[in-house]
């Protein structure tokens, strides 16, 4: 198994308007289907709740690792921590990685998840699974939404 997702998307759209919808909590909350509390701020967590068709019960929690303005949003976060009646909280989280890169296009967006040889091995794999393919909806997501606003 893989210790990493990478997807990677050509966005046409200027860099400043892909960075806004990673990086402003609200926008971010619109295309990726989560409520969030506040404002991203490095160093502290983000909360909120998932807004997806059946992942409502689900608790969104994030710590904010570095905010590069126009090239690098970063947070660490439990993959796939659906069950409500299950403590993560002593795994080690995940990195994952939004990094852009101006094109002739627009933007080149990368979207890394990293570390999957922490989780633990009793739901590594499924973590992994569920995380590859959501990563792939979510890519399209934010091509969707940023083109819709611009």
């Amino acid at each position: 198994m893989n210790n990493s997702i990478e997807k990677r998307i050509e966005v046409k759209a200027p860099l400043a308007r892909v960075w806004r919808a990673l990086t402003d909590h609200r926008e971010f909350g619109e295309w990726f289907s989560v409520k969030i509390d506040g404002p991203f701020v490095p160093g502290e967590t983000s909360r909120g709740h998932i807004t997806y068709p059946g992942y409502e019960h689900v608790k969104w929690a994030v710590v904010v690792q570095k905010m590069e303005p126009e090239w690098l949003f970063s947070f660490t976060w439990h993959p796939y921590a659906i069950d409500p009646k299950q403590d993560y909280s002593h795994e080690t989280p995940t990195l994952v990685e939004f990094k852009l890169e101006k094109i002739p296009a627009g933007t080149l967006l990368t979207i890394t998840e990293s570390g999957f040889d922490k989780v633990p091995s009793n739901r590594r794999s499924e973590a992994f699974r569920m995380n590859d393919s959501g990563w792939a909806e979510q890519i399209k997501n934010i091509e969707q939404y940023v083109f819709q606003k611009l």
